[in-house]
């Protein structure tokens, strides 16, 4: 147990990295753009050996920047899809999968016998009966698809942000006065979206530190412009950074997807609870008899067990659970407007 519990598990993946680097990446965690002199004061070395770790980690593809949009908080329903096939099928309708402008991220699960999808409208009001647009083919045996209506913990693209090598006090220090403290896709009406921010939300998803007069030029904006939507979008909730990692650089020993059926009563707590486990990644309320989502990471199969009969098996109102480990992933989680490329995943 030593082995698998002794160091927080969405760092061991980094161990490449020195503490250095490991300290600039949990920095660009909490504010993917802070600036490298801000970063430098907090971290206390030159802001030349910031940019040039930095310039040297996202040059050789260990990580990205990226500016991503909260769908919900815009008005976009995202939708859970699992598709289960004959065993023969899975790979090729799942990459048929992957090549559609709306889905998000695709893997096969189960042993290689099921798909499970994100998939997401453009914008609102673009809802369209997703399965539909399913491959027609009879090897595909079984579609559910569950309504995403409320994340606990998790922006899908770094499982590490809640751990890491910056103690409380520099971890505060870096926190951007901008963004909102804790979620806000709770608020009564979603936080519109005009051309111009759909222009600057394309150059934060290529990069999310782009300079503000290359996302002036984008938008047509002046930079002070820039500057205050970019902080409205930002404290809005609608708009936040995240980091994408090399799949190589941040591979997991076993990823899983946890379903939970839990009793209304104790769907708050439970999902409060689950995004306080060191193990997940990403939790979320949703639609159907299975009404909690949550990814897993652990470092082994005991480990797994362990997790699902320790800090599991303790969740009040839990009726039924299912788990079923990631096989492979088709295409890697991306950006609401970003719909033309296929990522590694985290």
């Amino acid at each position: 147990m030593e082995s698998d519990m002794a160091t927080p598990l969405g760092w061991e993946p980094l161990s490449g990295l020195d503490l250095l680097d490991r300290q600039i990446v949990h920095a660009l965690q909490i504010d993917g753009r802070a600036a490298f002199s801000r970063i430098a004061e907090v971290l206390d070395v030159s802001d030349q050996t910031v940019a040039r770790r930095y310039g040297r980690l996202r040059g050789s593809g260990v990580l990205r920047v990226l500016g991503l949009v909260d769908p919900l908080r815009i008005g976009v329903t995202p939708w859970f899809v699992r598709v289960r096939c004959t065993p023969d099928a899975a790979a090729s309708v799942g990459e048929a999968l992957a090549r559609r402008l709306d889905t998000r991220w695709v893997s096969l699960i189960s042993g290689g016998t099921e798909i499970f999808c994100l998939v997401q409208p453009e914008r609102p009001g673009q809802d369209e009966l997703l399965l539909q647009k399913l491959p027609r083919t009879p090897r595909v045996v079984q579609v559910t698809a569950h309504a995403l209506v409320h994340v606990f913990f998790g922006q899908a693209l770094s499982p590490v942000s809640r751990n890491g090598p910056l103690d409380a006090a520099r971890a505060e220090a870096l926190a951007p006065a901008e963004a909102p403290r804790g979620r806000a896709t709770e608020a009564a009406e979603p936080f519109p979206l005009d051309a111009g921010d759909r222009k600057l939300l394309e150059s934060l998803a290529e990069d999310g530190r782009t300079p503000v007069p290359g996302l002036a030029a984008a938008t047509g904006w002046s930079q002070s412009t820039v500057r205050r939507r970019m902080a409205e979008l930002r404290s809005s909730g609608a708009l936040y950074f995240d980091l994408a990692f090399d799949g190589d650089t941040h591979a997991r020993a076993l990823r899983s997807a946890l379903w939970l059926e839990v009793e209304p009563a104790h769907l708050a707590e439970v999902g409060e609870a689950l995004a306080r486990h060191e193990e997940v990644a990403f939790a979320s309320a949703t639609t159907g008899s299975s009404n909690v989502y949550a990814a897993i990471n652990c470092a082994s199969p005991a480990a797994l067990y362990r997790y699902l009969t320790g800090p599991v098996a303790q969740l009040p109102g839990i009726r039924r659970t299912e788990t079923a480990p990631v096989h492979r992933m088709l295409k890697g989680p991306g950006p609401l407007y970003d719909t033309q490329r296929t990522r590694s995943p985290c």
